[in-house]
């Protein structure tokens, strides 16, 4: 710890204002302070309260200066925080006199750096102060290192400018409302794309928008086959059966008018038996890893495990379930897989009811793939796939918030 050096103001008699000085080197250890010359330096304006006790403190010696004070960034908080006291004691008399005391803490002063901080150094942020520092007496690799540094801000200053004026041009062309609508579309078909099937939005034909190759491509129709023929060879007795047991509403009106056509009614029957499996999905909110072959098949287990559920690890055990978002893609999904076998129509109220989803998200899904929608006042509401799609305008902020009770 440096050498304590106690000094009264010069000029003036010790009063309860200045006190004592206590200083400390913030480099290293002062064996002789005989060789020091210290000095007081205090500020001429002695009425304003803020200025009056501003302090300086110099340490000259034949090598080296040091300069420390009680105001700006370089001093010591302590003085605020607390109150020192330092006895000086009478040799002659051997009595001693307590005084008020502040701590300084000085720091070599380096030729060619001004003692007071000047508006031009109090601007200069921590990092510049640094590689100020390193350019005067950093090792090589140090102002390599900053040289480099240097050169990568000018290189990304430079292209900052070339793309501002690339942007400034497109402005210039397209205009400022154009690409902020653009912008718009940009998000919103972003937003949707997280939980829509497939879009294609150059298609021509309404069956070609959402494609049904993205909702089961032929290989995976082709593992369903088993399962179709099941669905397909179920009686009237049976789909009462179904109904009793509260099977999908949904599910029972498509197996109940099956095309005669043997290719369309497999068909229709594997899709049939796809949309139960994600409709139960739905309403478990979980997928079991009991896998019966006979029943599903591995591909298509793996493929709805990947797409619509989320793994959560749990009492030790890892458990694929349906989370918000994940149940907002099943309802897509169903929906565009009901239009496909309904002649591009769906009837919204019953997929709704089977998935457990309220009315208004399902109208929120309806909406987001650009279907045109029936009437409130008809018993179920029904959307229907026309060209072009139909744009809703969202509007979040016209919601009105409930009143609190």
């Amino acid at each position: 710890m440096a050498t304590c050096v106690w000094t009264p103001c010069e000029g003036r008699a010790e009063t309860e204002e200045d006190g004592a000085v206590i200083v400390k080197f913030s480099n290293g250890h002062v064996k002789n302070t005989d060789q020091l010359d210290f000095r007081l330096f205090k500020h001429i304006d002695g009425v304003n309260p803020r200025k009056k006790s501003r302090r300086i403190v110099a340490a000259e010696s034949d090598r080296l200066a040091y300069v420390g004070s009680n105001f700006g960034s370089g001093s010591l908080q302590c003085n605020n925080l607390c109150r020192y006291f330092v006895g000086v004691l009478d040799k002659q008399t051997m009595e001693m006199k307590v005084q008020r005391a502040q701590i300084f803490n000085l720091q070599p002063s380096i030729p060619g750096e001004t003692v007071v901080n000047d508006d031009k150094n109090e601007t200069k942020s921590y990092r510049q102060k640094v590689d100020d520092l390193i350019e005067a007496f950093g090792t090589t690799r140090q102002k390599r290192a900053l040289s480099s540094r240097r050169l990568n801000e000018v290189g990304n200053e430079t292209l900052q400018k070339a793309v501002d004026r690339a942007a400034g041009n497109v402005i210039d062309q397209k205009g400022l409302e154009v690409l902020q609508q653009e912008v718009a579309d940009s998000e919103a078909q972003t937003e949707v794309a997280l939980f829509l099937p497939p879009f294609n939005k150059n298609a021509d034909k309404r069956e070609d928008v959402y494609p049904f190759s993205g909702l089961l491509s032929p290989h995976e129709l082709d593992a369903l086959k088993q399962a179709g023929e099941k669905m397909a060879g179920l009686t009237s007795e049976d789909l009462l059966k179904m109904r009793k047991d509260s099977s999908p509403e949904t599910v029972l009106r498509l197996l109940e008018c099956l095309p005669k056509d043997p290719e369309a009614r497999n068909r229709q029957a594997c899709c049939a038996w796809y949309l139960l499996f994600l409709i139960r999905l739905a309403q478990q909110k979980k997928l079991y890893y009991k896998l019966d072959e006979d029943d599903c098949p591995r591909l298509i287990y793996n493929k709805v495990r990947k797409i619509f559920t989320v793994d959560t690890f749990a009492k030790g055990r890892v458990k694929s379930t349906v989370s918000a978002s994940m149940q907002v893609k099943l309802a897509s999904h169903c929906l565009a897989l009901l239009l496909h076998m309904g002649d591009q129509t769906a009837n919204l109220t019953l997929l709704h009811r089977d998935l457990n989803i309220s009315e208004r998200k399902m109208l929120e899904v309806a909406k987001a793939m650009g279907l045109t929608l029936s009437r409130p006042q008809e018993e179920h509401r029904m959307a229907f796939l026309e060209l072009p799609l139909v744009r809703y305008d969202r509007h979040p902020e016209e919601r009105k918030r409930k009143k609190m009770q």
